[in-house]
């Protein structure tokens, strides 16, 4: 029997796009025969659409982001709203640009579970996170997620910021292969950014 293909897949917790994804990719796994690779690439969002900060009814607090770059953003949210919707998950717009790296060290710390943890770890937190029912950046929070997933979430405090360092450097990792956004994936030295290449990345796992 021949070996399964590696497909890797890159994702941030604080990505509308990659939450769109993420059931698709589950559900490229069940239909093609490959190996699923789950990695955290951290978006520097700062860096190519500015920053803002909104109050909690909506104003805006603080910012450092151009016209161009809030027509992007505006659409951003409004066109994952329109998808989100067809599915029936909930997406709502953040208020503030998150560090997500906390979160991410808690993905590779759920996949040391098992993937069954790892999963339930990974829908949990995009759900809650866009929900706004969970704040990323407490240690406490993804450790009691962690928990809730199944996992023995007791060593967590002590090594998150180890796994905060893990998580920089598989960031760094991927950007040498080409990564800049997620959801980005990764077949045979190819990157492929955005969901909407799934069905092609599928067909070439077909082949």
């Amino acid at each position: 029997m021949a070996e399964l293909r590696t497909l890797t897949v890159y994702m941030d917790f604080k990505s509308p796009y990659a939450y769109l994804a993420k059931d698709l990719v589950y559900a490229l796994e069940q239909a093609v025969p490959v190996r699923v690779c789950w990695l955290p690439y951290i978006l520097d969002i700062p860096q190519y659409l500015g920053s803002a900060t909104l109050g909690p009814d909506g104003t805006v607090v603080q910012e450092d982001r151009n016209a161009h770059q809030w027509r992007r953003v505006r659409y951003s949210y409004m066109d994952c709203r329109r998808q989100a919707r067809k599915r029936g998950l909930t997406i709502r717009g953040t208020q503030k640009i998150w560090d997500s790296s906390l979160a991410a060290a808690g993905m590779l710390f759920a996949q040391r579970a098992g993937d069954a943890v790892f999963r339930r770890y990974q829908d949990i937190v995009f759900d809650r996170f866009w929900r706004r029912d969970l704040d990323i950046e407490q240690v406490a929070a993804i450790a009691a997620v962690l928990a809730d997933a199944g996992c023995d979430a007791t060593g967590f405090p002590a090594w998150a910021e180890a796994g905060r360092a893990e998580v920089a450097a598989i960031s760094r990792t991927a950007e040498a292969l080409g990564v800049f956004g997620v959801p980005s994936f990764v077949l045979d030295g190819e990157v492929y950014w955005g969901r909407e290449h799934l069905p092609d990345v599928g067909a070439l796992l077909m082949r």
